[in-house]
């Protein structure tokens, strides 16, 4: 049996959804579709020099691979590298060959500082370790039964807020990118993020195949957006996961983000998602208590592993 390590082929639809199955047997908590995957290939910004691979056995995938630079954060020389590997084709090597690849790749463009999510279980840590990787911050992937009615009631907006969708942004989403831009700098991270360029963010976020811009809820003070909750959704499978809530610094504290959260949640059941799915930093108290208000149970938590390069 040999396992060799080469780059996802876009073009080649079986070979993406093998991509695909593979990241859902590892992590079936974050949705992966063929279409959200070649996106991601294609339009992450060119200075990221981003990376996607596949191990594979005797012609099976069985390991895959996401590599980029942490191009949009203001420290430089950062290389973030994300492996996983078939549950079932574990200890073949597959993941020591895509972590060398990987690696070799990110020094090539002069990363010294690289960063990995694992999951937090004892195979996936000691295999971080051995391969020189240091544990980190810890988050935790959320899972909601939609199905169950355990919701918490929809609640009127207070004067002077209006709850609207991303939809009605389709002629100018500019507004929802400065926001996503000031919630996205005081997320809780150990890879700090700047959104400036705006013509990125179109075709990173805004043109994503798996948000649902209709789901997606802003509310609104004085007619500007002071808080959202982004939807993002994979309608085969019925899930739906909230891939951002935040709320601008001027605002907080007042329960805006748990209001947009709530509406779209309620809509998405409404529209026949069963599940639904999020994440938090383990620090991120405020937000778990709000996902907790909701109904949000632990179902599996990863390590972030840090390597430093001399």
């Amino acid at each position: 049996m040999t396992v060799n390590v080469r780059d996802l082929r876009p073009d080649d639809r079986a070979d993406v959804e093998a991509f695909a199955r593979v990241r859902h047997l590892a992590l079936p908590h974050i949705l992966w579709t063929p279409d959200a995957i070649t996106h991601r290939l294609a339009h992450t910004h060119p200075d990221a020099r981003f990376r996607s691979l596949v191990a594979e056995e005797d012609g099976e995938v069985i390991g895959t691979a996401q590599v980029q630079l942490a191009y949009d954060s203001p420290e430089p020389d950062q290389g973030m590298l994300n492996i996983y590997v078939r549950p079932d084709r574990t200890l073949r090597g597959a993941g020591g060959l895509l972590v060398r690849t990987a690696e070799e790749h990110l020094t090539t463009y002069g990363a010294t500082k690289l960063f990995a999510w694992v999951l937090d279980e004892p195979a996936n840590r000691a295999f971080a370790e051995r391969h020189g990787y240091r544990a980190s911050r810890s988050a935790h992937f959320l899972r909601l039964d939609l199905t169950g009615g355990t919701l918490p009631p929809l609640q009127s907006p207070p004067p002077g807020v209006e709850l609207r969708s991303a939809a009605d942004f389709a002629d100018d989403p500019r507004p929802l990118f400065e926001l996503d831009a000031e919630t996205t700098s005081d997320e809780p991270s150990d890879v700090e993020a700047e959104l400036t360029d705006y013509e990125a963010w179109l075709e990173e976020s805004w043109q994503h195949p798996l948000l649902n811009r209709e789901l997606t809820t802003v509310a609104f003070v004085e007619g500007r957006p002071a808080a959202f909750s982004v939807a993002w959704t994979d309608a085969a499978t019925g899930r739906y996961a909230t891939a951002m809530t935040g709320t601008a610094r001027a605002h907080r504290g007042r329960g805006l983000a748990k209001l947009a959260k709530n509406a779209s949640l309620h809509r998405a059941r409404t529209a026949g998602y069963a599940v639904a799915l999020t994440g938090n930093d383990s620090g991120n108290e405020p937000m778990l208590a709000i996902n907790k208000w909701f109904g949000y149970e632990i179902c599996a938590s990863e390590v972030r592993y840090v390597r430093e390069l001399t």
